[in-house]
């Protein structure tokens, strides 16, 4: 619908009493038999018969730059509240928070807004070509932060919150908030299916989507119908798991899962560091080998800049300010860029150079880092790399020792 359809279309505006509260207690203590003539005042507005005003909202979404949008009601999700308590029960979150962390908040609504009645539910994809490889050693990263893609979806949601508070409703952007699961309102608003690998996947385009939604009281008339599964028997995404961590249709054991152990502080599992390979922020394996995601992704060019790839000596000899800055989007725990250069360092023995001579000066400097965590990563990435003869016999920090009594095999 274009842009003056919305602006003159018929909106649904919110209801305002005909008189304030003072004003009806000064009637009844002047005229106490008006008392049993008094009905009770509605605490929420009947739902708007029309879809009218929720098809202008989404219209208006879909003009804002968002690539699909939906409508669900604002109860309780109910599902997703089970799933998330019982995984948690199983160890699978593997200390994981975001929606782990409260999933009694993260499932209802209005824990954020108490009188919320509706979801408006945004997507917008982060498909975009990728980028060439450049020559220097170099760490791969998640599509969904080559660019700020949560930007561009929190522009269009903005818009329609706004025209939302024009008219005279509350409205709340939430995106990449762990107040909400964001892919069951979208499952529920219509968007799309779970896949196998626990993504959402929009119907017609697949699952490189970031999501966000409009908490609003406006009552407006939620999707009557669910996306069904579009999987079938492909496994795909099963089977190319590099660590084998989808142990079911649709879980994920985060104990295994790269994304989650590239941002998990502490020590790097071992076991998965070989499979790490050149992974320095999330991973894509089980969305790169999707059909609907491969066949249907909605491709644009990016908004600014783009950056598929970063340099793991860049990382590993930059100063804390300089990495807190040229990644302020990443997730870090505690905003701690010693977990960067852990991973730069595992990186580093899995694609490294033994003979390089700027390879051999920063392994030396980590090995007597002040860090215990980055000493203990620096004889994994050496000994990997079969420098063993740059390796100390003996360290004062348990985990360092650790590392040494356990050498892993040359690559």
């Amino acid at each position: 619908m274009p842009e003056w359809c919305l602006r003159f279309g018929i909106v649904q505006l919110a209801k305002k009493s005909e008189t304030n509260t003072s004003e009806r207690a000064l009637k009844l203590e002047l005229n106490p038999e008006l008392k049993p003539q008094l009905k009770p005042q509605p605490t929420r507005t009947p739902f708007v018969s029309s879809s009218r005003y929720a098809d202008q909202l989404i219209a208006l979404g879909v003009a804002s730059g968002l690539h699909r949008v939906g409508v669900t009601s604002a109860d309780v999700l109910s599902r997703a509240r089970e799933v998330l308590t019982e995984r948690k029960s199983r160890g699978l979150h593997n200390e994981m928070e975001f929606t782990y962390r409260n999933p009694i908040r993260s499932t209802d609504p209005t824990s954020t807004m108490p009188t919320a009645r509706s979801i408006i539910v945004g997507a917008r994809s982060y498909a975009t070509q990728t980028p060439l490889k450049p020559n220097e050693q170099s760490a791969r990263i998640a599509r969904y932060v080559w660019a700020d893609y949560y930007e561009q979806l929190r522009h269009g949601l903005a818009q329609i919150a706004a025209q939302l508070k024009t008219d005279g409703w509350r409205a709340i952007v939430l995106a990449d908030d762990n107040s909400i699961v964001d892919r069951e309102v979208a499952y529920q608003a219509g968007l799309g299916w779970y896949g196998k690998n626990a993504n959402l996947l929009i119907e017609g385009a697949g699952s490189y989507f970031v999501l966000g939604s409009v908490l609003t009281n406006a009552p407006l008339g939620p999707s009557t119908t669910t996306v069904k599964d579009g999987c079938g028997s492909c496994q795909r995404c099963i089977d190319k798991c590099p660590t084998q961590a989808i142990i079911a249709p649709g879980v994920v054991d985060a104990r295994k899962c790269l994304s989650w152990l590239l941002q998990k502080p502490g020590i790097f599992d071992p076991a998965f560091r070989i499979a790490l390979g050149d992974r320095i922020y999330g991973c894509d394996d089980c969305q790169e080998v999707c059909p609907p995601t491969v066949r249907h992704a909605i491709v644009e060019k990016p908004h600014g800049k783009t950056q598929a790839w970063v340099s793991v000596m860049m990382i590993l000899n930059s100063d804390d300010e300089t990495l807190l800055d040229n990644f302020k989007a990443w997730y870090i725990a505690d905003r701690d860029p010693k977990w960067l250069r852990r991973n730069a360092l595992i990186i580093l023995g899995n694609i490294g150079d033994a003979s390089d001579e700027a390879t051999q000066i920063v392994l030396k400097r980590y090995l007597i880092d002040r860090e215990p965590i980055l000493r203990a990563h620096a004889v994994w990435a050496t000994a990997r790399l079969g420098l063993n003869n740059l390796l100390p016999s003996k360290d004062s920090d348990s985990i360092v020792q650790d590392e040494l009594n356990s050498l892993p095999s040359v690559k």
